[in-house]
Formats: C-alpha cells, structure tokens, sequence
C-alpha cells in the first residue's frame, strides 16, 4: 500500500538537493514542553538545515489567549510567514530536533489557512544530521513576501463541539499524549490540570506511528493501527487531541497520509479541558 498523500512528506536526500531553491522554503519548527530545559530559538542560531528559517508557535499564535500556542487569525499569519519570505507560490517544508513532534503542527497550520504547498521532512534534523548533511549557525532571514490566508474552520474544533459529542458520538475523538497520560495514571507537564481524557475518546499515543528513527510507518502500517487496532471507521468524522494542540497534529498528519484530509484538531487540548472546572474526565 502507497500513501495516499505523498506529498506530505520529504525525504532528506530530496532536501540536501534543494536547500539552494528559491521556491523551497525551509523551517526549524523546534519547541520543547513545560520542564525540559532547552531553548529552541538557541539551539536553532546554534545548529540548523542551511537556509532554514525560525518558526516557533509561540510567536505565530493568538496573543490574547491565555491558552498556549492558540492559533492566531488569516491576518496575523499572512504577515508572521510574508516577513519570513513565504509566499502562496513556495513550498513549505518543516522539521524539528525530535524527529517528529512539533513540525506536524506547523504543517496543520499551513494547511488551516489554506496552502497545501507543505511538507515534513521524514525524520527531521536526527535523521539529517545522522546521515552527516551539512548544518550552519546563526539566524537567517528571507525578503518579505506576500502571503494570502484562507482559514478552512473544517480543519479545528473546540470545547464546546467535543462536549456535545460526549452525547451525540458523531466525532471519533482520538488522544495523541502517552498512554499513562491519557489513563490518569501519570501527571500532566503543566500544573493545574487535572489527569485523565475527554469521555470516549480513544488512545493514540503518537510515538506508535512511528519508526526507531522518528521516521512513519509505511502506509499499510500506519492505516492498520487506526482501523484494525482502533477499530476506526474512516468514513466517519475524526478530531485528534493532545496536551496543548502540538502532537494533536502528528496523528492528523498520519491520516492524512493514508487519505483522510478531513481530520480537525481540538486546538486548547487538555489544557483547555483539564482545566476547566466543568469538563468531565474519564480515567482508565
């Protein structure tokens, strides 16, 4: 089985061959959670793909929301990516230093204010940097480019639509945080939130999707693990949850993959529902 959309992916021999081309741009997407004690905007002034540009989703966000990394509106990030030099006519293509974390939410953001031109390099800097391709320093800047934003609302849901779907069951609600998380049985990063899952959401923990090297599952793999392993009924509407709207991304990027474009991400995630005082919580 092929993926259905291949273009959603590139390889980092495809990469090492066009880091020089105009229509190519590149981000270092990084971001680490709540705790780890790492600064990606330094590591990425330390060692990044050439040409690669910064896009950290704690700046490309909603700045009145007290929830992090929201999205932002069309406006707003039409001008964030137009001053990093994207234009409606560039492909995008993204990575981050996990392999596979953050980058898939910087995909789905693209996608959400309508350009498809994006990719995710398989693997990310871990796979580029073990197969000895060229890093560089310090920050890099492309002239500002026009970029127009369309929101496609389809593509992201909300508190109150997953609470009427506690009743209705119409969505498949799938969690993308590990296993322990998901049961209650392990704390969440951000203090204040209560532990458990959304009532009759599924598991999915996103590291399962994946290769040793960060890379994805063949397609055949991938498709198995959400039907034969979750019994998902790819006809049916899906949203796909995390800790904070960031790993959400990977497993609708996944489905994506195997030919289901019409996943939409819960955006607040348990920081939004674990901290609200009348949300209900299942733990199991």
């Amino acid at each position: 089985m092929e993926y259905k959309n291949p273009e959603a992916l590139v390889e980092t021999a495809w990469l090492a061959e066009n880091t020089g081309n105009p229509a190519v741009k590149i981000l270092d997407a990084s971001y680490h959670l709540p705790g780890i004690d790492r600064n990606a905007d330094t590591e990425y002034l330390e060692k990044h793909i050439p040409g690669a540009v910064r896009f950290d989703i704690d700046d490309v966000k909603d700045p009145a929301a007290s929830l992090p990394h929201m999205i932002p509106d069309a406006g707003t990030f039409a001008a964030k990516v137009g001053a990093m030099g994207i234009s409606n006519d560039d492909l995008v293509v993204v990575y981050d230093v996990y392999g596979m974390m953050s980058a898939a939410r910087v995909w789905w953001m693209f996608r959400l204010f309508g350009h498809d031109k994006v990719a995710v390099l398989n693997g990310g800097l871990p796979k580029w940097l073990a197969e000895d391709r060229p890093v560089t320093s310090g920050a890099e800047t492309h002239p500002t480019a026009k970029f127009t934003a369309t929101f496609r609302k389809a593509l992201v849901t909300d508190l109150q639509a997953l609470s009427e779907n506690i009743d209705s069951g119409t969505r498949t609600v799938l969690d993308a945080r590990a296993a322990e998380r998901f049961a209650g049985t392990a704390p969440e990063p951000r203090a204040g939130l209560r532990s458990g899952h959304i009532p009759g959401s599924l598991s999915m923990p996103f590291g399962t999707l994946l290769n040793a090297d960060k890379t994805f599952l063949p397609a055949g793999a991938l498709r198995s693990r959400f039907e034969s392993d979750l019994g998902l009924d790819f006809a049916q509407p899906v949203s796909t949850t995390c800790g904070s709207g960031v790993t959400a991304c990977i497993l609708s990027l996944c489905l994506y993959l195997v030919g289901k474009e019409d996943v939409a991400v819960y955006d607040g995630s348990w920081s939004e529902w674990g901290a609200h005082p009348e949300t209900p919580v299942e733990t199991s």
